[in-house]
């Protein structure tokens, strides 16, 4: 390339993309339409100044920044508390042909019994959001492991009567303490560490640790029911919930400290301040959620689903597809499934410098749809292992992902409680709805997966074709492209994100509010579809 051509691409560049300087306004008239990026001419108007760039320098704060030892000593307690719900969470998916041998039940109930948390999810965690934005995580973590621990007593409970009924009302009570540490956990993240700034990491590592949670749980609970008896698994259950309440503890006290000795951190692209709370409760939220955070909330209603529902059945489809014991199928399926467990923490560290959340997501996208096909079309053994293979490996990428991808979608910090909320409520719903048609497709099948498979196709499918979508806007448009930004080019791009935000909460303010509606109310048409499906099967006698 010739010196003068170098020089006049460097002053095109320069024309489009301003420098943000102290105390100085920013004009942008026009933008070039070749980029697709935004092909009316505007003027944007954004005033950065010193204080806002860095808390830090704030004459009037005195106070020091947080050390690294303890922001990764809170990601080590999180991850501690992560662990222990995972493990909970695995149990009753891997000893679902034990659990219906032992409590006479069928797959309708047996999906019941799993849906009651969606159920309840569903119904309560978008208001938890709301109010987690509010009084901040580490309170909402405390209280909600507490009420976690007595539900765990009342399934154990449950689980030594061999009362159905009774267990249902323990899964009830169970969830409303995973209603309020589901958001808490990663709003404590998100107001410690912005967009690939470290929050893509600490997710992967404590994704990761999940995913050994879940993997000890999965491949243990039906040698302790063997060995030790079926009660004595969910009895272990309440330990490792007890467990999980020491670490939340200080986790609280760990944050009350830093509050009281150290200054709030700042975003270092935006300026942005993050906060554990806000100084309200703002309902308005949920109706003004930028567009590019609806696409993340598109792809996870079919790859999440596909995920929950899959695992909820894993077991059971090892042992009729490799003719195994439930012991062996376990084993099998924790392995299969749990396998990606480093990779997760790697690949929060290669979004937070290079980007690239959408291609990693149609990467997942590919690899759900291939991994439900086989699991569909190739029912032999090699074809369910090859299945099971892929499975490990893109399911793998998908949370942290998706909930990267909202946090980096969102304007405002203070709203991620809310954002992750939608997220959750949308997921649960769709969930509770899935659950339950497979398990009566299956009953009516005579146990056999032969025509349920077909809907883990049919999801694995719309994964990968919204994912493809995605990818698409995101060469069009500013807003959505973002997320493939690296943590380079995020910092570089400060000046341009602020006028952005500048242009969302003015020109398209309305434009936008129309699609959030529009989206929220989508969301809502799916959670009484799932309230619907979850009454259907009480209405029905499958929870005697």
């Amino acid at each position: 390339m010739s010196p003068p051509q170098h020089f006049m691409e460097q002053l095109d560049q320069e024309k489009r993309y301003p420098a943000a300087t102290q105390n100085q306004e920013i004009t942008d008239e026009t933008t070039n339409s070749k980029d697709g990026y935004d092909k009316e001419a505007r003027t944007v108007v954004t005033t950065l100044d010193d204080s806002s760039v860095n808390s830090s320098r704030d004459p009037a704060n005195t106070l020091p920044p947080v050390p690294l030892q303890m922001k990764l000593l809170s990601v080590l307690l999180v991850s501690c508390i992560g662990f222990g719900s995972q493990w909970s969470s695995g149990v009753s998916s891997a000893m679902k042909s034990t659990m219906k041998k032992e409590m006479h039940i069928n797959n309708t109930q047996f999906s019941l019994l799993e849906a009651s948390e969606d159920f309840m999810s569903s119904a309560l965690i978008l208001l938890t959001g709301i109010f987690t934005d509010r009084l901040g995580g580490t309170g909402c973590i405390v209280y909600g492991n507490i009420i976690y621990t007595i539900g765990s007593i009342l399934i154990a409970g449950a689980a030594e009567t061999r009362s159905y009924k009774f267990m249902i009302v323990g899964r009830v009570i169970a969830s409303f303490g995973d209603i309020a540490t589901q958001v808490a956990q990663y709003k404590v993240f998100s107001s410690w560490f912005p967009p690939s700034h470290g929050f893509a990491s600490t997710l992967g590592f404590e994704l990761g640790i999940k995913k050994i949670g879940g993997f000890v749980g999965k491949s243990t609970a039906n040698i302790i029911a063997k060995n030790c008896g079926f009660s004595s698994v969910f009895w272990t259950m309440v330990g490792m919930n007890i467990f999980t309440n020491l670490a939340t503890i200080l986790l609280f006290f760990l944050v009350r400290f830093c509050e009281k000795r150290y200054t709030s951190i700042a975003d270092p692209a935006t300026g942005e301040k993050l906060t554990e709370k806000n100084k309200k409760v703002d309902f308005k939220k949920v109706l003004e959620m930028p567009w590019p955070f609806w696409c993340m909330i598109a792809f996870t209603i079919f790859q999440t689903t596909t995920a929950n529902v899959f695992s909820q059945n894993a077991t059971e489809l090892a042992e009729q597809r490799f003719n195994a014991d439930s012991i062996t199928a376990g084993w099998y399926t924790a392995v299969l499934q749990y396998a990606g467990f480093f990779f997760v923490p790697l690949l929060g560290v290669f979004i937070d410098i290079f980007g690239q959340r959408v291609s990693a997501m149609v990467v997942c996208g590919a690899g759900c749809f291939l991994s439900m096909a086989l699991v569909c079309w190739a029912p032999s053994i090699k074809g369910t292992a090859a299945a099971f293979g892929i499975y490990a490996f893109a399911f793998s990428l998908g949370p942290t992902v998706i909930i990267d991808g909202i946090r980096t979608s969102m304007w405002h910090q203070g709203a991620f409680g809310t954002a992750y909320g939608i997220k959750v409520t949308i997921n649960n719903a769709m969930s509770c709805i899935i659950r339950i048609l497979t398990g009566v497709i299956q009953d009516a099948d005579n146990n056999s997966y032969h025509r349920v498979v077909r809907v883990y196709a049919f999801f694995g499918c719309a994964s990968l074709v919204v994912s493809l979508a995605i990818l698409t806007l995101s060469f069009l448009s500013p807003d959505l492209g973002r997320l493939q930004w690296s943590r380079k080019k995020r910092v570089a791009m400060g000046a341009f994100i602020q006028e952005r935000l500048q242009r969302f909460e003015t020109v398209t303010k309305q434009r936008n509010k129309r699609i959030s509606v529009a989206c929220f109310g989508f969301t809502m048409l799916v959670m009484l579809g799932g309230w619907t499906a979850y009454f259907w099967g009480v209405a029905t006698g499958n929870n005697k």
